[in-house]
């Protein structure tokens, strides 16, 4: 399905730029981003992990959750959907959604290879806030990476990211909706779960 495809190649970027480097007042959207970052690393660098890999995975898809808030990343991908779909769709896309970006975040993150991002400056509107990061891999190539949060209590979550302009809500709201208008929200979950298996 494309929009699998698409989101691994989102996901994979996103992992890939494991390295933050730059300062961002404490509390700030940047500065937790770069915190939750750090700790992926310290995960894949941590020598009594590298040879029990489920232990490894478990401990990624544990940071995924602390960067990204699965729902909130559903609800939007849905777009008007969400409000037709039954609190038992809404559940499992949410679960489907989740369990896809987490194979594809753990996936990827294990390939790993140094290249890093660079904070490039935030915005914060009330409780939104847009992280603006520069992927640096090697070749001298720089892809722009923008990170899409919000509040909830004292801490910044992320429910979207835009790579070189390509946000990963959009994409899958266009794609999403295609299904759901074509057929239903339930054929979408049965997509979803034929990816997984």
């Amino acid at each position: 399905m494309r929009f699998v495809r698409n989101a691994l190649v989102i996901v994979g970027v996103l992992a890939l730029g494991l390295v933050v480097t730059a300062e961002a007042g404490a509390g700030r959207p940047g500065e937790q981003l770069r915190w939750r970052l750090d700790r992926v690393v310290a995960i894949l660098e941590d020598g009594a992990l590298k040879g029990r890999p489920d232990a490894r995975r478990t401990a990624l898809r544990d940071a995924a959750s602390e960067i990204f808030d699965f729902t909130e990343i559903t609800r939007r991908s849905l777009g008007r959907h969400w409000q037709t779909a039954t609190p038992a769709e809404r559940e499992e896309l949410t679960r489907l959604l989740a369990a896809l970006l987490e194979r594809a975040y753990v996936g990827r993150i294990e390939q790993y290879s140094g290249e890093r991002i660079v904070m490039a400056g935030e915005t914060i509107d009330g409780d939104l806030a847009t992280v603006r990061t520069r992927l640096h891999r090697k070749g001298g190539i720089e892809i722009p990476v923008d990170y899409r949060l919000y509040r909830v209590g004292d801490r910044w979550l992320a429910y979207d990211v835009t790579i070189e302009g390509v946000s990963l809500i959009a994409n899958y709201r266009a794609q999403f909706s295609r299904i759901i208008q074509r057929s239903s929200a339930q054929a979408l979950v049965q997509r979803l779960r034929a990816t997984l298996e």
